[in-house]
């Protein structure tokens, strides 16, 4: 086989279809797009959830509970984690979570008690629960909150 010889799988290319081309197309006179109405046009589009004029869902729907503007969203770290990324002196911080890839940098730290801590770590952080912070004192580590 050569280069010139190569061609696509049989059924795998369909040409385009022509519309408007005709009544003995089958696609003439409205070229498959029904009778008179915006939908017809050329240039249609519709905004999303837009519904003819009808009140949309949106609107129909009623509204709902409230967003509370004062909630604190906090990146949560487990302290089975701490001990893998703790360095040599064993000092973790905010900055140090972030950039082993923990938690995302900008938001507050939380640290919770899911796993285990082998060696004493001290762990800098926002808020502790209090499973965490029994684990790492049980291990000989200090919790200090900013």
């Amino acid at each position: 086989m050569k280069l010139h010889e190569l061609s696509p799988a049989k059924g795998s290319k369909h040409s385009k279809k022509r519309v408007g081309r005709g009544p003995g197309s089958g696609l003439g006179k409205t070229a498959g797009k029904g009778e008179k109405g915006q939908k017809s046009r050329s240039g249609y589009r519709h905004r999303a959830g837009f519904e003819g004029g009808q009140m949309p869902l949106v609107r129909r729907v009623p509204k709902r509970g409230f967003t509370n503007i004062f909630k604190v969203e906090y990146s949560v770290v487990n302290v089975g984690a701490l001990a893998d990324a703790a360095p040599a002196d064993g000092a973790l911080d905010p900055e140090a979570l972030a950039a082993n890839g923990l938690v995302r940098s900008g938001r507050p730290v939380k640290v919770l008690g899911l796993g285990e801590v082998s060696k004493a770590i001290t762990v800098t952080a926002h808020k502790f629960s209090k499973s965490a912070r029994a684990k790492i004192e049980a291990a000989g580590g200090r919790c200090e909150e900013l």
